[in-house]
């Protein structure tokens, strides 16, 4: 009495697969957002820095900041280290240059 039988069907099992791109770059799920902030931060420094419009490099500075934030830490920590260190230049080089307070795009 002491033979007992496994009631689990053997030709019911089913091995969990991996996806394909799962781990690699280029997947359908991976997150793109930290790239696009990275490049409107250094676009937007730069209208900041060439254009002396202040608040392009504060948009500028909040865009390095959302891509900082939520990067990977696999990502290239060179690349959003730049464009932050690209966007408070620019913030830097905007009060430099014209000390008064920002005024809104669309208030002139």
């Amino acid at each position: 009495m002491s033979n007992t039988v496994d009631p689990r069907r053997k030709e019911k099992i089913n091995r969990y697969k991996a996806p394909k791109n799962q781990g690699q770059g280029g997947g359908a799920n991976e997150d793109m957002m930290p790239d696009y902030m990275n490049i409107l931060g250094m676009i937007f420094s730069m209208c900041g820095l060439m254009m002396k419009l202040k608040w392009c490099a504060w948009f500028a500075l909040y865009c390095s900041c959302i891509s900082f934030a939520s990067s990977k830490a696999s990502d290239d920590a060179k690349q959003v280290l730049s464009s932050f260190m690209l966007s408070v230049s620019a913030v830097v080089m905007s009060y430099l240059q014209n000390p008064a307070a920002m005024t809104p795009p669309w208030a002139s």
